[in-house]
């Protein structure tokens, strides 16, 4: 069974772009997995944090790894990246956010999909927009969330 799912990237320190773009191919490279399409790259200011702008994406993959298991590999493939959580928002080399997982929502202490924070965040919003633009999550249709999002400022990088 093959589920759609849709993976937040995003990276601010050494070469964010690069490392989101191999971050790509990495997730291509897990067993059942399949990046259908990526977005353009984005910059965006932290948001909740201090450091540098951050370089983010979002791709949207078929898998057929479960939402715990596929999490487990996108914190493996941020530790490849020498991703490491010294506290709440530090700058980092790479974070990868599991946003949707099909239709399904899990809540528990190791994962919550749909990721809670998404509807707030431009830096996702636009780039899922890109993606799927027809996209309607509990919180209203992504044009409306990204309207909520104007103070958010947002750069298309390509």
């Amino acid at each position: 069974m093959s589920v759609v799912a849709y993976i937040g990237l995003g990276a601010n320190l050494g070469d964010a772009a690069a490392s989101v773009q191999q971050a790509v191919r990495d997730i291509n490279d897990l067993p059942g997995t399949t990046v259908v399409e990526t977005s353009s790259l984005y910059r965006t200011a932290p948001v909740d944090a201090n450091g540098p702008d951050y370089t983010n994406a979002v791709t949207k993959i078929h898998t057929s790894l479960s939402a715990h298991a596929l999490l487990r590999a996108l914190q493996g493939i941020e530790k490849q990246h020498g991703r490491t959580r010294p506290y709440r928002n530090a700058p980092r080399t790479l974070d990868l956010d599991l946003l949707l997982y099909g239709e399904e929502t899990v809540d528990d202490a190791e994962l919550t999909v749909p990721h809670p924070r998404m509807h707030e965040r431009a830096f996702v919003l636009h780039p899922l927009y890109e993606l799927n633009g027809q996209l309607v999550l509990k919180q209203g249709s992504l044009h409306e969330l990204i309207a909520r999002c104007v103070d958010q400022p947002i750069h298309r990088l390509r």
